[in-house]
């Protein structure tokens, strides 16, 4: 279809939405905004073809409360994290109460997916009673144990993602409740920044990304031949 045909479109009484969130990428990288360097024509279509916008601030420079004010509307100092960002053994922050944004789109319809970087804390299985003292190697965490918290306990159908970043444990992917393997490996760190911890054998640091695309791409192309099915959802 072309940009002319799709104009042409009526919009749907519930739009598709996909939120994209990429660590370290500015508002000059893109070419619809003017950058050169690199060539983007997947996002350009994506501007091209919705709404683009040229006014907005995050909440926060870093990782953890980032997330937590895209996903709830609130200031992170508001939570218990005031500073700095979580390891990637925390425990959940997102209040068990709150109302997210993939839980509004629930109330309305919608199903939801999240892929990719959570940062937000998991309920994991603890070995020890000090239940608030975890530790950043997770020599106290149970992997073979399902997540007592996770993203499907905050709003989301569908998660695939890893905990935190590419520099702390555990190295190994996680989906829904569950890790994908069970970390048991130690992870030969190669850059002084990456922490030491558990990782599963065959978890490579350079597939981490286009494996998460391919995830979404397979969530979202499942999820529309279910509604070719059910017109009356919506995604």
């Amino acid at each position: 279809m072309t940009p002319a045909e799709n104009a042409a479109k009526p919009l749907p009484s519930r739009p598709n939405i996909i939120f994209i969130m990429a660590d370290d990428m500015g508002y000059g990288d893109l070419a619809c905004y003017g950058a050169t360097k690199i060539p983007t024509p997947n996002m350009d279509r994506i501007a091209r073809e919705g709404i683009r916008f040229t006014d907005a601030h995050s909440a926060s420079a870093v990782c953890t409360p980032s997330r937590y004010g895209v996903l709830t509307g609130r200031y992170c100092w508001r939570s218990r994290l005031k500073s700095g960002v979580f390891g990637g053994h925390a425990g959940p922050l997102i209040e068990e109460d709150r109302l997210t944004v993939a839980g509004l789109l629930k109330q309305n319809g919608y199903g939801t997916a999240a892929v990719g970087k959570w940062h937000l804390g998991l309920g994991w299985a603890w070995t020890s009673e000090e239940r608030d003292d975890w530790k950043e190697d997770g020599s106290n965490i149970d992997y073979t144990q399902p997540l007592g918290d996770d993203p499907t306990t905050r709003g989301f159908d569908y998660f695939f993602g890893i905990a935190g970043s590419l520099d702390m444990p555990p190295y190994c992917f996680i989906e829904n409740d569950h890790t994908v393997g069970v970390p048991t490996a130690e992870k030969e760190t190669y850059y002084p920044q990456q922490r030491a911890g558990k990782t599963t054998p065959d978890f490579d640091d350079y597939e981490v990304d286009t494996t998460f695309a391919a995830k979404a791409v397979e969530y979202m192309r499942t999820t529309t031949r279910r509604l070719r099915t059910s017109p009356s959802s919506c995604t």
